[in-house]
């Protein structure tokens, strides 16, 4: 490849790499997105009132949550006001039931067999004083080819989680081999919920200039014959990283990378700690 080639390549790179980035702050900035909690309460068998929150709520121990509230309370639930007491069946390890109250959102979530609340307000400072997630430069030398080789069945795993006590069972679909660093490296590949393989990891650069819980890349499928892109620049931060109030998993226990990948996103700053 020429120099010219050469420049005119890197420069496709960024290019397509900051309409995604774009794509991905913007995401992020939605008006109940993860920069939107405010808070995380843990749900038991008596009901409870939280400060700042309309009705009581409790786990009611058989696998669902309940609401208790009055009209003038103003919580909805499927469009349709509370009035009384509601049945929430939330499932573990997705996105929980979601509540209206006024512009806020209560997230009925379950994790494991925990059942808890978050609050997502447009108004909470994560996502007022939000000033974009700083990265890596963008470089050509983190885009390999690696290789996946499947498992002979897909595995259910378990990690730890941020939140003492939680767990994750994700589902592990095999190993990606590929080369960086002029050294050999592997990762345990999980199922991606839209398809592709997701690669959560630790490395060398993890609790220094990145989030020390990890963070996450995903790939496309990989071909006929397993190979696999991995643009290391689209490596990005769990919600974790952005909020105090979420329960992110940790990353599988063999996927810590001796090498510093410094591409992708980097700690980003935190307005509700200083």
């Amino acid at each position: 490849m020429s120099i010219t080639d050469s420049r005119s390549s890197n420069q496709h790179l960024r290019d397509e790499w900051a309409s995604w980035h774009a794509e991905r702050e913007a995401d992020l900035w939605t008006s109940h997105g993860w920069l939107s909690l405010t808070g995380l309460y843990w749900l038991d068998v008596e009901p409870r009132s939280f400060e700042g929150l309309p009705g009581t709520w409790r786990a009611t121990g058989d696998g669902g949550v309940e609401v208790s509230a009055a009209e003038a309370d103003g919580l909805v639930v499927g469009g349709m006001p509370v009035t009384s007491t509601v049945r929430l069946e939330p499932v573990d390890g997705v996105p929980g039931v979601l509540v209206e109250a006024g512009p806020r959102t209560v997230e009925v979530v379950r994790r494991t067999d925990s059942y808890a609340l978050r609050v997502r307000d447009p108004e909470a400072i994560t996502r007022t004083e939000f000033t974009g997630v700083p990265t890596f430069p963008v470089d050509a030398r983190w885009v390999v080819d690696g290789r996946f080789a499947a498992y002979p069945q897909p595995r259910r795993i378990t990690v730890g989680a941020v939140v003492d006590g939680l767990q994750h069972f994700p589902t592990a679909v095999g190993v990606v081999h590929f080369s960086v660093h002029d050294g050999d490296h592997e990762l345990v590949a999980l199922r991606g919920k839209a398809g592709g393989l997701v690669l959560h990891f630790r490395d060398a650069t993890s609790g220094e200039s990145t989030y020390g819980g990890g963070r996450v890349l995903t790939t496309l499928e990989p071909d006929a014959e397993g190979r696999v892109r991995i643009d290391f620049n689209r490596t990005v931060n769990l919600p974790c990283a952005f909020t105090a109030y979420a329960t992110c998993p940790l990353p599988p226990a063999e996927n810590l990378l001796t090498v510093a990948v410094e591409a992708g996103e980097r700690d980003p700053a935190r307005p509700d700690v200083r």
